[in-house]
């Protein structure tokens, strides 16, 4: 994946940055402290993704300066998992921020043209399951992936699923989310030619045991390209299927001794 620092110095070399510019971003602190927190500065630059705020157990204020910290040192956007509907209110008129409130996504800047090599698809069991896929799909979309949703595509009416055979035959990738016996990763497992990350969630009866069904059924999958990540992490799916969809092929260099 290209990242900050490749287009930085690319910048230089095509005469877009000066070198005394690119210089200073490079020596820029790498993180900045500011009490509650150690901002990575540095992070798009190592990763090609900035850092993202865990919203959860975060006040509304504590928010607020991590975001302004980023946005103040050249961060175009900021990415909020799991932010309440009350800390989002709090935060109106704060932060330059969208809340969308069934993924629990809080975002400033806006969305970026999508540069992946495919398509990400977000598929969900069933409707309940929305929520995490849709942390998902706001995470791949805000980090430059396009995204499909197929929403409510479970194995309780597999019909439902082969309606969209297309879309998951045309995928980079895919996320399949569900829980009750999380059957739908290992059913799109054995139809796509992509990998899989399988997300468990925690929707299902008593016995379901708040998605550990579901999470050891994914990691049992006898479908191939099939791995799993934790019990509603929509999050960590999205930033991962959006890393595999920028991945691009890295021919070693050629090895010229002896001829």
């Amino acid at each position: 994946m290209d990242n900050e620092l490749r287009r930085l110095l690319e910048g230089v070399r095509d005469g877009s940055v000066p070198v005394d510019d690119a210089l200073l971003r490079i020596k820029k602190q790498p993180f900045l402290d500011i009490g509650c927190a150690k901002v990575d500065l540095h992070r798009a630059a190592r990763q090609g993704a900035p850092e993202v705020i865990y919203g959860a157990g975060k006040t509304p204020e504590q928010i607020e300066k991590i975001a302004r910290a980023m946005l103040d040192n050249g961060q175009e956007r900021v990415l909020i998992t799991r932010l309440s509907k009350e800390a989002a209110d709090a935060l109106s008129g704060r932060l330059p921020m969208r809340y969308f409130a069934e993924g629990r996504i809080g975002f400033c800047g806006e969305f970026p043209e999508p540069d992946g090599l495919g398509k990400v698809v977000v598929a969900t069991g069933g409707t309940s399951d929305i929520p995490v896929a849709e942390e998902a799909a706001l995470t791949a979309s805000a980090m430059g992936s396009e995204v499909i949703r197929l929403y409510d595509v479970g194995v309780a009416g597999l019909h439902r699923l082969l309606g969209h055979v297309d879309e998951i035959m045309g995928a980079s990738v895919i996320i399949a989310i569900a829980g009750m016996e999380g059957a739908l990763a290992s059913v799109i497992g054995g139809l796509a030619d992509c990998p899989v990350i399988a997300v468990p969630t925690s929707v299902g009866y008593g016995a379901s045991f708040g998605g550990l069904s579901a999470l050891l059924s994914m990691l049992n999958s006898c479908a191939s390209g099939v791995a799993a990540v934790n019990i509603d992490n929509g999050f960590g799916a999205g930033y991962l299927a959006n890393m595999i969809n920028h991945m691009a092929a890295v021919k070693p260099s050629e090895n010229t001794e002896g001829k």
